[in-house]
């Protein structure tokens, strides 16, 4: 195994401190998410996986969504510190959005009945792994990122103001953007408590 690979797997870390800037051009933001769209397994091959990328004034756009979507449901006394952290990833240069084409699950479940209970489980995993794959990537860019899921309260609006296929599903949200702050130091549980090799 690339020892590169197992080091870029240990850079990716959740940054929160992000600036609107970007080490790489948008073009290489493009890209690396068509690469990690495309090359990201899925089960029975279903290429259910779908991507957006949101730049600049589109990506204000959806942290303003969100923010008005939350500041309906949250307690007003609670919501400065919901508006700090939405604030900061506004903050970022970009968003990706990761979605799962539901067309694709439905037609798997109906070609392979047998399977069909599975089908939305393996679909959140080719979710998962795609975007793994992507913020992965974008470490190794230079990019500080981290992952978000504010669906399904903010799917609906966000469908409408981005023109997103009803059938696309909501999976996940990476706000990303030049490290300001980098992450401090993990701490990890045993290993011997997590990984067994059994001969």
């Amino acid at each position: 195994m690339s020892k590169s690979f197992l080091e870029a797997v240990e850079a990716r870390r959740s940054v929160y401190a992000i600036s609107k800037e970007s080490p790489i051009s948008d073009d290489q933001i493009k890209e690396i998410v068509e690469a990690a769209v495309l090359h990201s397994p899925t089960s029975f091959n279903s290429q259910s996986s779908r991507a957006v990328v949101l730049l600049g004034e589109q990506h204000d756009k959806l942290w303003d969504i969100t923010a008005e979507t939350l500041r309906k449901i949250v307690p007003t006394e609670q919501f400065e510190g919901t508006a700090q952290k939405l604030a900061s990833f506004k903050a970022g240069y970009g968003s990706v959005l990761f979605f799962e084409d539901q067309t694709v699950v439905k037609n798997l479940q109906e070609n392979f009945a047998l399977y069909a209970d599975n089908f939305p489980i393996w679909s959140n995993q080719s979710s998962g792994i795609l975007q793994f794959v992507v913020w992965t990537a974008f470490a190794e860019a230079g990019l500080g990122a981290s992952l978000q899921h504010y669906n399904p309260l903010i799917d609906d609006e966000v469908k409408e103001t981005f023109g997103i296929p009803a059938e696309w599903k909501l999976i996940a949200q990476l706000p990303f953007g030049k490290t300001v702050t980098a992450p401090g130091p993990k701490e990890f549980q045993p290993i011997e408590e997590r990984v067994k090799v059994i001969k």
